[in-house]
C-alpha cells in the first residue's frame, strides 16, 4: 500500500497580526509603548541596581523584590521590542523558534512572578506574626536559596511547556491574531490535537497556581488575624502599611491572570488584558514598591548624593 501524501505544508514562521493597521494609530501606539518600555526598563533595572549597591537593602524582602523587578524586565524585553518592530514592519514575521523562545521567557517570567509574590507574602507573615524570630525563620541565606529554587522551578516549568508546544505541528493559517506568541493562539493554529498540552497545563501549571495562591491566602489570613489582635493603632497602621504595596500588586496581578485565562473556544478577545498583563504590570511594580517605601527612597537619595559628590570631585580634579 502506498502512503497518501498530505497536501498540507508545515508552518515554520508566523505572522503576528497585532494592533490596528491605521497609520495614525500605529504611530501613536508606537510612541506610547516606546515610552512605557523605556520607563519600565529604567525603573526595574534601576531598582535591581539600587538593591545590589546598597548593603542595608540586602534583606529577604528586598532580595525577593529585586528578583521580581528582574523578572518584570525579562517579561517586558520578551514582548515589547518585537511588538514595537511590528508596528512598522511590512510582513510582521516571526520564525517558529523565535516564537518558542518568546513564549519560553514569558512563561519563565510569569511563573517566577507567582512564586516570588508568594515568597514575599510569607516574608511579610514572618515579619508581622513572628518578628522576634524573623532573622531565624527568614534569613538572608534562606531567601537566596528560595530565590534559586524559584528560578530552577520556573525554568523546569517553562521547558516542560515548550517541550509540549514542540510536539505540535502547524499547517493551518500562520496568522497569529495577537501581538506575541501566546499559547492559546498557537493551539488554534495547530493541526495536532492539543489535548496533551492542555492536560500538561493542568498537571503542572494548576498546582503552581494552587500552591502560590494558598500560600498567599494563608499568610494574609495570619497577618490580618495578628493585626486585629494588636491594641496599638500605630502598630496596626505600621503593619498594614508594610503590606499595602504587596497586596496592591497581588490584586492587580491575579485579577489580570483570572481575566486572561479563558476557554479555548471563546476566541481571541484578550489582547487588552494581555497588554496590561505583559506591559503595564512590569511598568507599575517598581513604582508600587518604591514610591511609598522610605528605605528605597532614602537609598535612592543616598546614591544620587554620592553620584553628585563624585561628579563634582571629578570636575574639580579636571580643572
Amino acid at each position: 500500500m502506498r502512503m497518501e501524501k498530505t497536501n498540507h505544508s508545515l508552518t515554520t514562521e508566523f505572522i503576528l497580526i497585532g494592533f490596528s493597521d491605521h497609520p495614525g494609530v500605529k504611530t501613536l501606539l508606537f510612541l506610547v509603548f516606546s515610552a512605557i518600555y523605556l520607563v519600565t526598563m529604567v525603573g526595574n533595572l534601576g531598582l535591581v541596581a539600587l538593591i545590589y549597591m546598597e548593603p542595608h537593602l540586602h534583606t529577604p524582602m528586598y532580595i525577593f523584590l529585586g528578583n521580581l523587578a528582574l523578572m518584570d524586565s525579562c517579561c517586558s524585553c520578551t514582548v515589547t521590542p518585537k511588538m514595537l518592530e511590528n508596528f512598522f514592519s511590512v510582513d510582521r514575521r516571526i520564525s517558529l523558534y523565535e516564537c518558542m523562545a518568546q513564549f519560553y521567557f514569558l512563561c519563565l517570567a510569569e511563573t517566577a512572578d507567582c512564586f516570588l509574590l508568594a515568597a514575599m507574602a510569607y516574608d511579610r507573615y514572618v515579619a508581622i506574626c513572628n518578628p522576634l524570630q524573623y532573622h531565624t525563620m527568614m534569613s538572608k541565606k534562606l531567601s537566596l536559596q528560595m530565590s534559586m529554587g524559584i528560578f530552577i522551578a520556573s525554568n523546569l516549568h517553562s521547558l516542560i511547556q515548550i517541550g509540549c508546544l514542540l510536539r505540535l505541528t502547524f499547517c493551518k493559517s500562520n496568522h497569529i491574531d495577537h501581538f506575541f506568541c501566546d499559547i492559546l493562539p498557537l493551539y488554534r493554529l495547530s493541526c495536532t490535537d492539543p489535548f496533551i498540552n492542555e492536560l500538561m497545563i493542568y498537571i503542572f501549571s494548576m498546582p503552581i497556581q494552587v500552591f502560590t495562591i494558598t500560600a498567599i491566602l494563608v499568610s494574609y489570613f495570619c497577618i490580618l488575624f495578628t493585626i486585629f489582635k494588636m491594641k496599638s493603632k500605630d502598630g496596626r497602621g505600621k503593619a498594614l502599611s508594610t503590606c499595602a504595596s504587596h497586596f496592591f500588586s497581588l490584586s492587580v496581578f491575579y485579577t489580570c491572570l483570572l481575566m486572561y485565562f479563558r476557554p479555548l473556544e471563546e476566541g481571541n478577545k484578550d489582547i487588552p488584558v494581555a497588554v496590561f498583563y505583559t506591559v503595564i504590570i512590569p511598568l507599575l511594580n517598581p513604582f508600587i514598591y518604591s514610591l511609598r517605601n522610605a528605605e528605597v527612597v532614602n537609598a535612592t537619595k543616598k546614591v544620587m548624593k554620592t553620584y553628585n559628590i563624585f561628579k563634582n570631585t571629578s570636575a574639580c580634579t579636571a580643572h
